[in-house]
């Protein structure tokens, strides 16, 4: 195995777009400051966190931690998360010859149960969520480490917003993006990714090719 792959959660396996804006209406409701976010909050968002919606909904700054709290807690009452469709393949077909991580701003409990529920679990070696200290640039190169060593090959993030652009750029690893997330397609391609891809298909055939470009060496 000479790649390694990580992925965001919420919105490149998981589709929780229609969750995270209830799940925050919801939230913004029992703070007492009522919000109808849409996807245009997120696809706003320079950082893509709950911090960072909930200072997009314009919530006083010391509701932003109960906000964070909110969210999360929601997610975690939630038994089933939806995931794209393809996206199983996508896993079970890149294990054959990849190592596999999760980095994500969502809980690492909250992954683990969803990969548990697909039969993914046994593909993935290692899940940093939001409970894990450090910036998503650290977490990549902790992913990175924890994995193993590359041995000459190649690391990638699969994310679907300009973060997780910027911080695959910063943790020099491949950056790939997906069209099909939180974020559209012009505001991820103004980040420049290495590849921006439009369906789990095009993701499997960009990561099994496992191009060389002199950015993604470690």
């Amino acid at each position: 195995m000479n790649k390694i792959v990580l992925f965001d959660f919420d919105g490149v396996l998981a589709d929780t777009l229609d969750d995270m804006l209830l799940f925050a209406e919801r939230v913004c409701a029992n703070l007492g400051f009522p919000r109808t976010p849409t996807q245009r909050d997120l696809n706003a968002l320079d950082r893509m966190a709950f911090e960072e919606l909930g200072r997009q909904l314009e919530l006083p700054q010391d509701k932003i931690q109960d906000f964070v709290r909110g969210s999360l807690e929601m997610f975690s009452q939630c038994e089933t998360l939806k995931i794209f469709e393809g996206m199983d393949d996508v896993i079970v077909r890149l294990s054959a010859t990849s190592k596999i991580g999760v980095v994500t701003g969502n809980t690492s409990s909250v992954v683990k149960r969803f990969l548990d529920h697909y039969g993914l679990a046994k593909y993935v070696n290692l899940v940093l969520g939001v409970d894990v200290p450090g910036s998503r640039p650290e977490k990549i190169r902790q992913a990175v480490k924890q994995i193993g060593g590359l041995l000459g090959g190649r690391a990638y993030m699969v994310g679907d917003a300009v973060s997780d652009i910027r911080a695959a750029q910063e943790a020099s690893v491949v950056s790939v993006a997906v069209g099909w997330g939180h974020q559209n397609w012009e505001k991820l391609a103004q980040a420049k990714p290495d590849y921006l891809v439009r369906s789990p298909k095009e993701l499997l055939t960009v990561l099994d090719a496992c191009h060389h470009r002199q950015g993604g060496n470690l």
